[in-house]
């Protein structure tokens, strides 16, 4: 089909992003924002850099395999905080930025003489974002947070695990993704108010507040009866049958959302009898009486493999899927043809595979994957470009500290 002509430029390509940011929901924003075109300057301290440098293993050729895959397609500069003179170099650039990103503590940009404040005073059209655990205002506003954190004093780890066993974790980091994710919409948000009007703004992402929005539909079942959510597996509170099952080998996950679907999986397990069942013909009545129902549906799907039932359940459209571990997910052809898994050839780890951007759009491609910056690798030409620093003033810079390169950037 015609998707219209085809715009070779990034949809946001021109738009200049100082990135403050560390560990994992400040450079997964970024990293989204530089997959589409945005020119992302990941600011380091030049001792110690992003403290994602240094988690693993795995490393590959020294470099951490966690920080190749979140800062990727970003400009590495290397600029010290501590000392008075790069204070003064990151208020210079702040004239050529769109956006500003920092996760620390709330207040220690403001302590260093670069809070919004200040900063909008030298370019009212500076989109300053910053994401903390708990938000810039009230009584939890200083707590220390991390994601494993986030996960238990929101309420997610109460209500993640077995029924009998022990709470857990999500599987990956959603708190800091999902406020990743909401800055990403926040800074969007506020380009599009700028477009308007001319001006920018403070935008407050809270690692709290991002997971109570991600947890509507928790919080939506909650709120009018007052009761707390259990942990469930991978069972859902008000959709039955919606879980994993065990067949003969392996467990595999279906989801009966309608009354249409429930009939089309009682005619696949040859159970016609249950569809019309007094206690299952509707989801509230499958609901009350899923302690009986799921284990006899259990003993079903254990007769046969899980490949044959997704064979069986696929057929007539019935949501449903293999539990399946990362290296069946990479070696999928889907996984190929969505172009998930890209290569990227690092300077010092060599070619090595990332995930790829997650948005495909008709007329504005994501760029060209590109691989994550030694620390300060662009620190020189980023400064000649953006500031017009001459190359004498440069070397003093690097010469007294201030500034950071590695030994032999490329």
């Amino acid at each position: 089909m015609s998707i219209g002509h085809l715009d070779p430029l990034p949809a946001l390509q021109g738009i200049r992003v100082l990135d403050f940011s560390h560990a994992l929901a400040g450079p997964y924003c970024t990293l989204i924002l530089a997959e589409y075109g945005a020119e992302v300057y990941k600011l380091e301290s030049p001792t110690s850099g992003d403290m994602g440098r240094s988690w693993g293993p795995p490393f590959v050729n020294g470099e951490s395999a966690y920080f190749l895959g979140l800062n990727r397609g970003k400009q590495g500069i290397s600029i010290d905080l501590k000392r008075p003179e790069g204070i003064a170099l990151c208020r210079q650039l702040i004239p050529q930025m769109d956006v500003l990103l920092e996760n620390f503590r709330p207040g220690t940009m403001s302590r260093l003489g670069l809070g919004y404040e200040t900063l909008r005073g030298i370019n009212p059209r500076l989109i300053y974002c910053s994401i903390s655990g708990y938000g810039q205002t009230g009584p939890a506003r200083e707590e220390a947070a991390m994601d494993l954190i986030l996960q238990a004093s929101s309420g997610l780890i109460s209500m993640t695990g077995t029924a009998t066993g022990e709470r857990v974790r999500s599987g990956y980091s959603v708190a800091d993704i999902t406020a990743g994710m909401f800055a990403v919409i926040g800074i969007l948000t506020a380009l599009q108010h700028r477009a308007r009007s001319g001006e920018g703004q403070y935008v407050d992402v809270s690692m709290f507040d991002a997971m109570i929005s991600a947890m509507c539909s928790n919080w939506s079942t909650f709120l009018p009866t007052g009761t707390d959510p259990k942990p469930m597996g991978t069972a859902f509170a008000t959709i039955v049958p919606y879980r994993c099952f065990e067949a003969s080998d392996r467990p595999l996950a279906i989801a009966i959302g309608s009354e249409k679907l429930w009939g089309a999986l009682c005619a696949v397990l040859d159970r016609m009898d249950l569809r019309d069942h007094p206690d299952y013909a509707t989801n509230p009545q499958r609901v009350a009486h899923r302690g009986v129902l799921e284990p006899l549906l259990e003993a079903i799907f254990r007769e046969r493999t899980a490949a044959e039932w997704v064979v069986r359940l696929q057929a007539v459209g019935i949501p449903c899927s293999l539990v399946r571990t990362f290296t069946e997910v990479l070696g999928d052809p889907h996984t190929t043809a969505r172009e998930l898994f890209p290569t990227v050839d690092h300077p010092i780890a060599g070619p090595h595979t990332v995930t790829g951007p997650p948005l495909k759009f008709s007329l504005t491609p994501a760029v060209p994957p590109r691989p994550a910056p030694l620390l300060g690798q662009h620190t020189r030409g980023a400064l000649q470009s953006l500031l017009n620093l001459d190359a004498a003033t440069l070397d003093s810079l690097f010469a007294n500290g201030v500034l950071h390169a590695p030994p032999a950037a490329p």
